[in-house]
This record gives structure tokens, sequence and C-alpha cells, in this order.
């Protein structure tokens, strides 16, 4: 069977995984799952991911990856080349630990800002089948940590090009749609951010963000 991916285009989280497989050259067929309309919480989505989250990849034996982790070990392992999460030991770690500082440090406070505060997700404050309510305290954390990170990740692209090795990798992915993701909530990196807007409009450039 083909591998399928189930998509929708405007959320950052399936878009992530849509530079990977392009930057891997990896072809899947795509089908969209409109989140406006709640299809990931349809029955028949739920078939495929009970999770209810995008993206979700089904392989061609049948096996489903339903988080951007799973998706890049397994495109990794499926197509090594280009080297997306390192290519040293020592280069796999530093890759993956500014993922996850990326995921925690940046992602997280977007989300928490956006679900807790938009009038779309009013008892959608967590991805899934199951509703929560906003809590805007958390909203108000998550204003409060994403500047720190900026700031952080803009004394690291000092004389860089890219962030985790001198090589583009899956970090560079994710901090790409992280910091697009912002603009959703106004709180992009500024003019006193040169690093993060250089690096960010060299990797804009590439044909893979516009996947």
């Amino acid at each position: 069977m083909p591998l399928t991916f189930y998509d929708f285009t405007p959320a950052p989280s399936p878009r992530r995984a849509r530079i990977l497989l392009a930057e891997k050259g990896i072809d899947v067929d795509t089908v969209q799952v409109d989140m406006t309309k709640g299809e990931q919480l349809s029955d028949d989505y739920k078939k495929i991911n009970p999770s209810c989250t995008i993206p979700a990849l089904v392989l061609e034996d049948g096996t489903v990856l339903t988080d951007n982790a799973g998706i890049a070990a397994w495109a990794e392992a499926y197509k090594p080349e280009p080297a997306l999460l390192g290519t040293t030991p020592t280069e796999k770690g530093i890759v993956m630990s500014w993922n996850a500082r990326i995921d925690f440090e940046g992602f997280m406070p977007v989300a928490e800002i956006l679900r807790n505060t938009s009038k779309g997700m009013q008892d959608r404050a967590i991805t899934g089948p199951t509703n929560f309510a906003q809590l805007p305290e958390l909203a108000e954390r998550g204003r409060a940590r994403l500047p720190l990170f900026w700031d952080a990740l803009e004394q690291r692209l000092v004389g860089r090009e890219f962030i985790a090795t001198d090589n583009y990798s899956i970090a560079d992915i994710s901090a790409l749609v992280c910091i697009d993701f912002s603009a959703w909530v106004k709180m992009a990196p500024g003019d006193d951010h040169p690093n993060i807007k250089r690096w960010h409009a060299a990797v804009s450039a590439r044909p893979s963000a516009k996947a």
C-alpha cells in the first residue's frame, strides 16, 4: 500500500512533517483532515488515529505513526540521506537536545497562549478526543516564557548557519515552524533578534519550507 499522510495544511504540527518528508524526498499520498470542521474527531479518523491528532502517517505495511518524533525516526531510517538527525553520536545528541528544547521552550508556550485564549478553542485547550477547559493562567505563563526562548535562540545563532550542528537538521525545521506559528499569537521574534531573522530568512528560502 502507498504511504498515506493525513494532513491539515494550515496547522503547524503537520507542516513539520511535510518539510521533513520534502527534505528527504519521500513521496506520500496526502489526505486533508479539516480541523475547522472537527474532522479529526470523526469516527472515520479515529479508526486511523484514536488520539485524534494530526499528522498521521500510514506506512506501507499498515503501521500508523501519529507524531512528529516517530515520523522523523522512521524517515531517517527509511531514507538516511540527507541526514536530518545528525551523523555522529555527538551530533545526534545535540540535534535531539535542541529539538526537544524547541518543543518545550518554544512550541509549548505558543500553544498555551493560542489554545487558552482563542474563542474557537473554548473547551478544546488540549488536542485529542477529550475536551479540556481553557486556563487563562497558562496563556500568561506562555507569554512570559516565549521571549526567554527567543533570547536563548538568538545567542545560539551568533555566527552559526544552523541551530544544532553545521548542517541543516530537524531542529531547524522545528524552529522554523515554531517561529511562523508564533505569529499567530503576535509574539514572533523582532528586530532585537537579528540572528534569528537572518537564519529564518535563509531556511524559509529552502524549497522544502513551501511544502
